[in-house]
């Protein structure tokens, strides 16, 4: 919720009264510029109406906006500017403000580079918006830069804090006075909470879980934490693989929100002991959007993930993605080839779904039948015969696999190898002559061998069913608007030739010929302030050799088949993420 910077006992609308206002006023009219007369009657009208003299003699056309600003910036020796109503700021950069704060000392923030922020000022020679501005900045740790702005400028800039916090704070707002005209109370504990009292909040808790799935998908989320603490309700996104507190809220609407969530997910509301996963379907601002929840009960009660869907959105390919020189070779050719297994590994949220969508869209054509077993669908490829698994009532990646080898497909996507019989199955279905995709949980690409072994697959079958194994993270793109180059310190260097020694001669061609430089960002208006925008990958991958297969088939460790890989020629993902630091994609922390 907004937070005044100061006490509640400040007046609610201050203008400016200080002698620089009055000093201003006998300015433009020694000047020339109004008459004495003008000035009088403007005063007057801004005492009748609490109104500011400025906003008065450019209503009377006494001078137009840009000519109020331009004296009064020469007079008060600070920079100004006119805001057009298209003029529209990141929400990172008008969180640095609160709304109320903005409304009572006419303060809003401009624009930020790095540690700088800029802040419209209607009134800057007002003692109380300065000490305000300080206060503001010292606890956000941003230096302002003030900026002179008109109350015309003022009002377009002030629209756009129909935010989060606002939208949330007003349904919070609607269901206090709905349990006060009804006589009742917030609950004091968790505990008193019961269905009927949830369902009775209903309004205004479905306005605010709205408000925060908009906001998420508005915002390019791919994750939503709502996640109870001792004294208050936390609400985390996920950006670009960083979680970032989006509000707080009290901890007694916690059970309702949780309930909302559940209701629209098809989850039981009165099991709380016991961890839950489901769905739902939205469509925002015309957009379709899936939701996929899971709820885990914690010593505060029960917390919600929500995984944010976009299935329209499109699919990209390999290079856009970050795949780039032999790791894209070996892609590229694996999924030439008639038949093979493609595996790609990494943790959870390292796009190996996005990495899959990207080689079905090269696969995607009309001669072919392509069938995908997924959970859940991430987007939708036309053409592509996508199946939902549903393991609740038995439909699981192994018994959905075998129904598929019945379709004729030519071309098999499955989402995951979480067990056995879908690790064989697949390996089945690619020695039966079908391009399978997939993904397993290993932390490197080499790593997949043996974790196919571990799993029951004969190891004499590997060579045969498997075409390319790669492993991938994602790593924050760096902004390309404010990003520059620095020159890195001594031992930095040494490192980098360390690791990029034995680097294929031709990979060695992306190392800049004139000496390491690497790139920092400081943050701008495109990136809100982060220096980041948007996510790359890093890859490392292996292709199928004789040599390998005598290595599968003889020794089958993670450090021979590391020795064939490098004798392949490669690139590893800390070989990939140092190039991506020189080219200026991503930073080298």
């Amino acid at each position: 919720m907004p937070v005044t910077p100061f006490s509640s006992n400040r007046p609610k609308h201050v203008h400016a009264k200080s002698s620089n206002a009055q000093d201003f006023i006998d300015h433009l009219i020694k000047e020339d510029i109004i008459s004495a007369q003008e000035a009088k009657d403007a005063i007057n009208e801004s005492n009748r109406l609490g109104r500011p003299i400025e906003a008065i003699l450019i209503d009377r056309q006494s001078l137009t906006e840009e000519e109020m600003l331009s004296e009064k910036g020469a007079f008060l020796d600070i920079p100004w500017r006119a805001i057009s109503s298209e003029y529209k700021i990141a929400e990172a950069v008008i969180s640095q403000i609160p709304e109320e704060a903005a409304k009572i000392y006419k303060i809003v923030p401009l624009s930020r580079d790095g540690n700088n922020v800029e802040v419209g000022m209607i009134n800057p020679e007002d003692v109380h918006a300065q000490e305000a501005l300080q206060f503001i900045a010292a606890r956000g740790n941003f230096i302002p830069k003030k900026i002179l702005i008109s109350s015309k400028s003022y009002e377009n800039i002030i629209r756009q804090y129909r935010s989060l916090g606002g939208e949330v704070t007003e349904a919070l707002s609607e269901l206090e006075q709905e349990i006060k005209i009804e006589g009742g109370a917030l609950p004091a504990t968790r505990a008193a909470r019961t269905v009927e009292a949830i369902l009775e909040e209903e309004a205004p808790i479905v306005k605010m879980v709205s408000v925060i799935m908009r906001h998420a998908s508005e915002g390019g989320a791919s994750d939503i934490h709502i996640e109870p603490l001792a004294d208050r309700l936390r609400v985390r996104f996920r950006m670009d693989g960083i979680l970032h507190t989006s509000i707080l809220l009290p901890i007694n609407v916690h059970p309702a929100i949780v309930s909302r969530i559940k209701i629209l997910s098809n989850l039981k509301i009165d099991e709380t002991r016991l961890p839950q996963d489901g769905r739902f379907h939205a469509v925002i601002d015309g957009r379709e959007f899936d939701f996929r929840v899971a709820t885990f009960p914690t010593a505060n009660g029960e917390k919600v993930t929500i995984r944010v869907l976009d299935p329209t959105t499109g699919v990209r390919a390999l290079p856009e993605l970050g795949l780039t020189g032999r790791t894209l070779e070996i892609m590229e050719h694996g999924i030439k080839k008639p038949y093979g297994m493609i595996l790609i590994s990494g943790p959870t949220g390292s796009g190996k779904s996005t990495t899959l969508y990207a080689l079905l869209k090269i696969l995607n054509k009309e001669m072919i039948n392509i069938v995908s077993l997924e959970d859940p669908i991430e987007y939708t490829i036309d053409g592509v015969n996508q199946s939902q698994v549903h393991e609740e009532i038995g439909y699981t990646f192994a018994s959905g696999l075998r129904h598929i080898l019945r379709g004729d497909p030519n071309v098999i996507m499955v989402g995951e190898i979480r067990d056995s019989d879908t690790a064989k199955l697949a390996v089945h279905a690619a020695l039966t002559g079908h391009i399978v995709l997939t993904t397993i949980h290993t932390n490197s690409a080499t790593g997949i061998i043996p974790r196919l072994v571990d799993m029951g697959v004969e190891p004499f079958l590997i060579p045969s069913s498997v075409a390319v194994g790669m492993a991938q993270r994602l790593l924050q793109r760096l902004c390309n608007n404010c990003k520059r180059t620095f020159v890195p310190e001594p031992k930095v260097v040494a490192m980098l030739e360390r690791e990029l020694k034995s680097l294929p001669e031709k990979e060695r061609e992306r190392i800049p010929k004139d000496g390491y430089k690497l790139w920092v960002a400081p943050g701008c208006d495109k990136c809100a302030g982060q220096g980041k925008k948007g996510r790359i990958g890093i890859y490392e991958a292996f292709d199928m050799t004789s040599e390998m297969e005598k290595i599968i088939v003889t020794e089958t460790t993670e450090g021979n088949i590391l020795k064939e890989a490098n004798r392949q020629g490669m690139v590893s993902m800390l070989q990939d993420g140092l190039l991506k630091a020189l080219e200026g994609q991503v930073s080298l922390e």
